[in-house]
């Protein structure tokens, strides 16, 4: 009989590991190659994202790219369909919302020190790019045990489309979903797709 992972004990040694991460320079490009290429093939024109923190993946480079590609490709009015969020904390539902961001723009600090967009507009992504501690088989994330993004995910209508961003070694092979948890649509890594396992078609 299987026993449950201790999600604490393995949550605190995989934020160390990637703390630590060797390589990681060219780690992050290859996941940023890798984004970059997937947004690529994707319709979506809102992208939710996050302020990287503990040693996460930064996907704004990657993000402020895709944004300035469209302009180019469509011209000016594309800039205004191509946008990015960054989460604002709804401290009584806790849940997340996500405003306009882009460089350069009001940043504030939230409850965590973490930087958010000061005045922006809200808006609704169409996708939503969500960092993982941990990922396992079946988009099951390991998350920070705040449950924000699950409770997010359940909230939003329409749900947008979920890719969880990692790096590869954050792989756990046995990681049984819990009841709340919410699936990830798709996850990427500095090796490429993790999830589905086979590519998307298009």
């Amino acid at each position: 009989m299987s026993t449950r992972p201790d999600k604490k004990a393995l949550r605190q040694r995989l934020m160390a590991q990637r703390q630590s991460l060797p390589g990681r320079a060219a780690r992050s490009a290859a996941l940023h190659a890798a984004l970059r290429a997937w947004l690529a093939k994707r319709p979506e024109t809102c992208i939710g994202a996050y302020w990287p923190i503990k040693g996460e993946f930064d996907p704004l480079p990657a993000l402020c790219h895709w944004q300035q590609e469209g302009q180019q490709q469509e011209g000016q009015q594309a800039n205004q369909r191509r946008r990015i969020g960054l989460p604002v904390m709804d401290k009584a539902s806790k849940t997340l919302a996500f405003h306009d961001w882009r460089p350069g723009c009001p940043m504030e600090m939230d409850a965590w020190g973490i930087p958010q967009p000061k005045g922006t507009p809200a808006i609704a992504p169409d996708l939503l790019l969500v960092p993982c501690v941990g990922y396992a088989p079946g988009g099951v994330r390991l998350g920070y045990g705040g449950g924000f993004y699950d409770r997010t995910l359940a909230a939003l209508r329409p749900r947008p489309y979920a890719v969880g961003l990692a790096f590869a070694c954050a792989f756990v092979a046995d990681l049984p979903p819990e009841p709340h948890d919410a699936p990830l649509d798709a996850i990427l890594t500095d090796c490429g797709l993790a999830w589905p396992v086979k590519a998307e078609s298009h």
